[in-house]
C-alpha cells in the first residue's frame, strides 16, 4: 500500500539538473515503424511464473523482460499498490544492486505533460512546474520502506496465451532513491511489480492497449507459484466471490466488513476491512482482531503437547513440542481452522492451519499472524501471502470483485495455445505503441510447460 511521503528539495533539484542534462528528451521509438491492424479479438492473458516462499524467504518475485534488446529484472510482486518500478542507473541512494543490474534510461522519460503523469503519486513538495518538466514519483509502503525516482517509458516482451508475442509500451519507475524498513534487510530484487487497482499499473495499461481484461491474480505456493494478467485463466467455476470496497484513492484491494469466526463459530470480532496483499508476508490483524486470535489459541491449546517458545524470536508467537517439528503437517492436528466471513456469510475465506502457521528452523511452530497496532497499521487488516497459499486469487477490476478457488499453484494454467521457443516476426502496432509479432496456432510447435512461459 502507497502513501505520500516528504523529501528533501535538494536532493531533487541535484536529480532533475542532472537528468535533464542526460536525457534531454522523449521520443517514441515506435514512430521508427510502419503501423499495421490489430488482430481481431485479440483479448487474451499472459502468466508468469513466480520465484519465492514465506518462510524463510519472505517474499515472492516475478522476473519481467524490459527494454530493446531485453534486460531482466526480477520484482517483488505487490498487490498492495499500483506503480512498477526498477532500480535506475544515477546517481542511486538504496540501489541494492550492482550497476550492470539497474535499469538504464535511454532518452525515454516521461514529461508532466503526459497523461499518465496525472495516474500517480507525485512528488508532495516538488510538483510540475512546466508541462515539459520530467514526471517525478514517490512512493512508500506499509513496512515504511519507500521508492523515488522519475517515471520512464520503455517495451515490455510478453507472451501471451493466445500464441502471439507483444512488446507493448508501457510507463514505469526508475527509482534513484530507495529506503527501507531498519528491521528487514533490503531486498536482493531489483524492484517493484505493482499489480493494484490504480491507473498506473501495468494491468491497467495493458487492459486500455485492448490486450487482456482489467483482471490480475497470482497463484503462490511453499515452492513459488504464477501470476497472471486478464482472466482467460480464470475458471468458470467454482470461485467465491466477494465486492471490492469501493474508493477511488485506494491502490489496494480490499472487501468487507468480515467477521471473524474459529472452527466453524463467530468470536465476536466483526466489521473488520481486509485487505489483500501480496507485498505482505504474513498475515496483519488490528489489535482487537489479533488478540482475540492469540487468546483463542492459548485457550484451545491448553492440555495438549505444546509448550511456549519464548527462546524463538522467529515470531512473536511461537510453541515447541518434544522433538522439533519438520514441517506444518507435523503439527496441524493441534490446530483448529480460522475463516473470514463476507456478505453476512455468502463468502468464506477458509484459514486452516497451513494458513497461518509456520515451522522455524528450530522445529519450533509460529503464529503467522501479528499486531498490525504495532506497526502503525491502525484498524486495518491485511491477508498475507501466508494465508494466500494454494489458492487462485483474482482481482477482478471490471466486476470490481475478489475471488478466490483453492488450487495446484505450482502447475501453470492450462492455456489453449503453445508458444515458440524464439520470436515470430515483429510488425509494428503503432496505434498501440508497441511492436508485436502474432503466431497463429498451426504455426506453433509444442513444448513443455516448463518452457513455455521462460
Amino acid at each position: 500500500m502507497a502513501v505520500k511521503k516528504r523529501i528533501r528539495i535538494g536532493f531533487i533539484a541535484f536529480l532533475f539538473l542532472w537528468f535533464s542534462a542526460t536525457f534531454p528528451r522523449c521520443f517514441s521509438a515506435v514512430n521508427q515503424f510502419q503501423t499495421v491492424k490489430k488482430p481481431s479479438n485479440f483479448e487474451s492473458s499472459t502468466v508468469f511464473p513466480v520465484q519465492g516462499n514465506v518462510y524463510p524467504l519472505g517474499y515472492y518475485s516475478v522476473s519481467l523482460k524490459i527494454g530493446r534488446p531485453p534486460k531482466l529484472f526480477d520484482l517483488d510482486i505487490d498487490s498492495g499498490s499500483d506503480l512498477t518500478w526498477v532500480q535506475c542507473d544515477a546517481p542511486c541512494t538504496g540501489c541494492t544492486r550492482p550497476r550492470e543490474g539497474l535499469y538504464k534510461p535511454n532518452n525515454n522519460l516521461l514529461h508532466c505533460v503526459d497523461p499518465f503523469c496525472n495516474a500517480i503519486e507525485t512528488l508532495a513538495n516538488h510538483p510540475c512546474d512546466t508541462p515539459n518538466d520530467q514526471c517525478d514519483y514517490e512512493v512508500e509502503y506499509a513496512d515504511h520502506g519507500s521508492s523515488l525516482g522519475v517515471v520512464v517509458k520503455d517495451y515490455f516482451p510478453l507472451k501471451f496465451t493466445n500464441g502471439s508475442l507483444l512488446v507493448p509500451h508501457l510507463a514505469f519507475g526508475c527509482g534513484y532513491d530507495q529506503k527501507y524498513d531498519g528491521a528487514h534487510a533490503p531486498p536482493s530484487t531489483a524492484g517493484v511489480l505493482g499489480l493494484g487497482n490504480g491507473k498506473a499499473s501495468i494491468v491497467t495499461q495493458l487492459s486500455k492497449l485492448g490486450l487482456i481484461r482489467n483482471v490480475a491474480g497470482h497463484c503462490l505456493s511453499g515452492k513459488g507459484g504464477y501470476i497472471f494478467f486478464g482472466d482467460e485463466v480464470v475458471p468458470s467455476t467454482g470461485i467465491t466471490w466477494t465486492p471490492m470496497s469501493r474508493n477511488p484513492n485506494e491502490k489496494h484491494y480490499s472487501s468487507g466488513p468480515a467477521e471473524l469466526h474459529f472452527n466453524g463459530k463467530p468470536i465476536g470480532v466483526n466489521g473488520l476491512e481486509i485487505v489483500f496483499d501480496s507485498g505482505s508476508s504474513y498475515t496483519y490483524f488490528s489489535s482487537k482482531a489479533y488478540e482475540a486470535v492469540v487468546n483463542q489459541l492459548k485457550r484451545d491449546l491448553n492440555g495438549k503437547p505444546l509448550k511456549d517458545a519464548t527462546d524463538d524470536r522467529s515470531l512473536p508467537v511461537c510453541w515447541k513440542g518434544a522433538k522439533p517439528f519438520k514441517s506444518v503437517n507435523d503439527v496441524k492436528n493441534y490446530f483448529k481452522p480460522f475463516a473470514l466471513s463476507f456478505n453476512a456469510k455468502k463468502a468464506q475465506l477458509q484459514l486452516p492451519p497451513e494458513a497461518y502457521l509456520i515451522v522455524t528452523k528450530r522445529g519450533n511452530v509460529c503464529l503467522g499472524v501479528l499486531n498490525g497496532g504495532e506497526v502503525g497499521l491502525g484498524s486495518l487488516n491485511i491477508i498475507g501471502d501466508i494465508s494466500l497459499l494454494d489458492k487462485m486469487v483474482i482481482y477482478d477490476n471490471e466486476k470490481q470483485q475478489i475471488g478466490w478457488v483453492p488450487e495446484n499453484c505450482d502447475r501453470l494454467p492450462n492455456v489453449d495455445r503453445e508458444f515458440l521457443n524464439g520470436f515470430c516476426q515483429p510488425f509494428a502496432q503503432g496505434n498501440l505503441h508497441m511492436m508485436a509479432a502474432y503466431c497463429p496456432a498451426n504455426m506453433l510447435h509444442k513444448e513443455s510447460s516448463k518452457d513455455r512461459y521462460q
